[in-house]
C-alpha cells in the first residue's frame, strides 16, 4: 500500500497524534475535565481505564531519555507516508519538544516492532457514530 501511495504523491497528516492527551502520559484514573469538554465523554467508564493501563505499558517500553509525547511522534513520523503530524500544544515547551522530535532521527526498528505490539483496535463507541 504504501509503495503505491508514494506512486501517486499522497501524504499523509497525522492528526491527534496524542490521542486526546493520553498519550502525553498525563492521564490517571482520577482525571476529570471541566463540564461540556468532550473529554469527559470520549475518556468515559468504558475507555479511560483502559487507555490509563495502555500508557503506562507504554511508558514501560520508553527508552531515556526520550518522552512517551516524543516516541509518540518519533512512532508516526517513522512510517515515510506521513508528511506531518499536527500535535496539540498548550505551552512554549510543548512547542519546542514537538519540534524536536522532527529532527529527522529515527525510532530503531526493534522499537518501532516492539511499540507496535501495544496496538489497539478499538470498536467505535455509541456516541462517535
Amino acid at each position: 500500500m504504501f509503495a503505491a501511495c508514494k506512486e501517486r504523491s499522497i501524504g499523509i497528516i497525522a492528526r491527534v497524534p496524542f490521542d486526546e492527551g493520553s498519550l502525553a502520559g498525563s492521564l490517571t484514573m482520577e482525571s476529570t475535565w471541566p463540564e461540556g469538554d468532550f473529554r469527559n465523554t470520549y475518556f468515559g467508564p468504558e475507555n479511560l481505564g483502559e487507555t490509563v493501563r495502555r500508557v503506562e505499558a507504554l511508558k514501560r517500553t520508553v527508552p531515556a531519555p526520550m518522552t512517551l509525547p516524543e516516541m509518540a511522534l518519533r512512532f508516526i513520523l517513522s512510517n515515510p507516508m506521513v508528511a506531518t503530524v499536527i500535535p496539540g500544544m498548550r505551552r512554549v515547551d510543548h512547542v519546542r519538544a514537538n519540534m524536536a522530535a522532527g529532527d529527522g532521527t529515527s525510532l530503531s526498528d526493534e522499537m518501532i516492532a516492539e511499540l507496535r505490539k501495544h496496538r489497539w483496535d478499538r470498536e467505535p463507541a455509541p456516541w462517535s457514530d
